[in-house]
């Protein structure tokens, strides 16, 4: 599906209605701040916000910062207008919550008279990308990081204080510094994912407490542009130390998005499946009221099986 609209529209009607997501689908909306130019689009985009998301929008005395803030919010209302079953909802209307451990998301019971499909949403965002997941029934984690990300401590001291020792390991195998940067930046998008996707966050589900782990399978996420040929892996959670606020029961997907981008997705397994159904995924780069491309198949996203294997020291002596 690809849909250009590149003439800026108030009318709610012009966001694009979607089909929700098909069990064991996740779909990505991305929006790359620095193409929102428009003063009045941004204005319109406050127009869609609550009385107490304004306010604290507008408190953010830093331009980019509070820019960066009001993309968010209005990706995730405009968005989740977009999955209205039977017609279509002002995204102003819609009302959000956040459970115990602050993660927001739909209230359906002050949003009955939206006749809403039971979605799941979450939102993540760097300087320069934000992106917006969403499912059926199944609770979402997202995190996006820049590959340009640079960490200030060294990699492997870092890691320490939020890794588990085979991450570590695996880490402090690698020789290149460059490779073993982005190794890092992927580990941390995966593992933030993670605690998204349970709910808990961070402070709950500490990054040493799990392990990430690719192993190989026969079936891997299903993005649209793979090649079959390639070697598939299964992203899962392992050695959890902390059974009461961990599961193994989620799927996850790793991929580039607009070649500047780490972006990983974990959700739900879908326990009805004997076996293990891969995550599909659907991704879409917008402007809301402005510009909507689905880059699924695309360079704009593309999946990542497997950590790299590349300048990985010997272990023979």
């Amino acid at each position: 599906m690809h849909f250009f609209q590149r003439s800026f529209a108030t009318a709610a009607s012009l966001i694009v209605p979607m089909q929700p997501p098909s069990k064991m689908e996740t779909h990505i909306w991305y929006i790359v701040p620095d193409e929102v130019k428009s003063k009045h689009l941004q204005k319109h985009y406050l127009n869609l916000l609550s009385p107490n998301e304004k306010e604290s929008v507008m408190k953010i005395q830093e331009e980019e910062l509070q820019k960066r803030a009001l993309l968010a919010r209005a990706l995730v209302r405009s968005t989740i207008s977009r999955y209205a079953t039977q017609f279509q909802i002002d995204p102003q209307a819609l009302k959000f919550k956040k459970n115990m451990f602050g993660k927001p998301e739909l209230d359906f019971q002050n949003s009955s008279q939206l006749c809403l499909p039971p979605l799941q949403f979450n939102i993540s965002h760097s300087s320069s990308l934000i992106a917006c997941g969403v499912t059926m029934h199944s609770p979402i984690g997202i995190d996006v990081e820049a590959k340009t990300r640079k960490i200030k401590n060294n990699i492997i001291a870092f890691a320490k204080r939020f890794f588990s020792p085979n991450e570590i390991e695996f880490l402090s195998a690698i020789s290149d510094p460059e490779s073993q940067r982005q190794e890092f930046i992927k580990l941390w998008t995966l593992k933030e994912a993670y605690v998204k996707a349970l709910g808990r966050g961070f402070s709950a589900t500490p990054f040493n407490t799990f392990t990430i782990q690719f192993n190989k399978t026969a079936r891997g996420s299903c993005l649209p542009g793979c090649k079959t040929s390639e070697e598939a892996y299964e992203i899962s959670v392992e050695s959890c130390d902390d059974l009461e606020n961990c599961s193994r029961s989620m799927t996850f997907a790793l991929m580039e998005l607009s070649g500047s981008h780490y972006a990983a997705v974990c959700m739900e397994k879908d326990t009805s499946f004997r076996g293990s159904l891969p995550m599909k995924l659907n991704v879409w780069r917008t402007i809301p009221y402005v510009e909507d491309e689905c880059v699924s198949g695309t360079e704009a996203a593309l999946p990542i099986n497997g950590f790299a294997q590349a300048n990985v020291k010997s272990s023979k002596t």
